[in-house]
């Protein structure tokens, strides 16, 4: 029929407004914490009490960032959806487009509303702490408290409250962890078939995650504390994300989301007759290469056992 769709074809342009619709309400979710994310860099971060004799390990060099801030959402936020993007165009699989962008987005906007709340609440100074404080390397304290009464410039100051955790690394490890389990599930990186260059695929976006932390460190903008507590918190948050939309890695369908699957359990049960035999055709090949491929894995699995 001309205008029916196909199950071999699930494209933006058949698909999409359709699949959009669904999660509308995801979507404008995002929208919440993109505004909740900006408040939080607003507003001002706790002051905590910082001495004369705690300046001995906030006294290092204020450096430039190796790794910039606007560079951060290209690492996490651009590296990954390029992925997606090329596997869509080898796929044509709208569901696993749509849920990998929305599964990325909250991973990355999740982490970055907790890391900025932790950052404001605990306002904890940065190494270079008293360089932002006095840069004029004159030390101004209170005569009684003996706190710091900075001199420098306020937002700089305002960011030296901001050291834990670091937001660099949990937005590299939320945005890249996510890619991680994505191609994991892509590759079957744990079919069990002993493959150890899947691993290094999968490995790699937490290499160049681990190598932005060690960066912060490096430029003296955090203490590992820091960087260690961000990462943690974002491979959490992109964990969660990533199973919200897609089955485990390890899972036999750990390939394709869970809305694919769904899909097509609804398509075999409401496919009514029809006279188109390329239609028909097309319907039984796909729903074979995902039910054959499932059993192949169910069947290697009990050989094994």
């Amino acid at each position: 029929m001309p205008g029916e769709i196909q199950l071999g074809a699930h494209t933006v342009r058949s698909h999409g407004v359709k699949v959009a619709r669904t999660h509308m309400h995801d979507w404008l979710i995002l929208l919440l914490l993109v505004a909740i994310e900006i408040g939080l860099n607003v507003i001002e971060p706790f002051h905590r009490f910082v001495g004369r004799d705690m300046l001995t390990d906030l006294s290092y060099p204020l450096k430039d960032n190796t790794i910039p801030f606007w560079a951060v959402p290209v690492i996490a936020i651009l590296l990954p959806l390029v992925v997606i993007l090329i596997y869509y165009f080898i796929r044509k699989d709208v569901y696993d487009l749509h849920h990998a962008i929305l599964g990325l987005l909250f991973s990355v906007l999740i982490t970055g509303v907790i890391t900025d709340a932790i950052k404001d609440a605990v306002g904890r100074p940065r190494p270079d702490f008293f360089w932002r404080c006095f840069p004029d390397g004159k030390g101004v304290f209170d005569p009684v408290t003996t706190d710091v009464m900075c001199t420098g410039v306020k937002s700089v100051i305002k960011e030296g409250h901001k050291s834990f955790p670091s937001g660099h690394t949990s937005w590299s490890f939320a945005g890249l962890g996510f890619l991680s389990l994505y191609l994991s599930g892509k590759v079957r990186a744990f079919d069990r078939r002993g493959h150890v260059a899947k691993l290094c695929l999968v490995f790699l976006p937490l290499l160049v995650a681990s190598l932005v932390g060690v960066s912060r460190v490096d430029d003296y903008w955090h203490h590992w504390q820091d960087v260690f507590a961000g990462g943690l918190i974002g491979l959490t948050v992109a964990s969660f994300c990533y199973l919200q939309f897609f089955p485990p890695p390890y899972d036999i369908d750990g390939w394709g989301p869970h809305a694919y699957f769904q899909m097509l359990a609804e398509s075999g049960d409401s496919v009514q007759p029809t006279n188109d035999v390329n239609s028909l055709n097309m319907q039984q090949s796909e729903l074979q290469s995902v039910y054959i491929d499932s059993y192949n894995h169910r069947e290697t699995s009990r050989v094994i056992t």
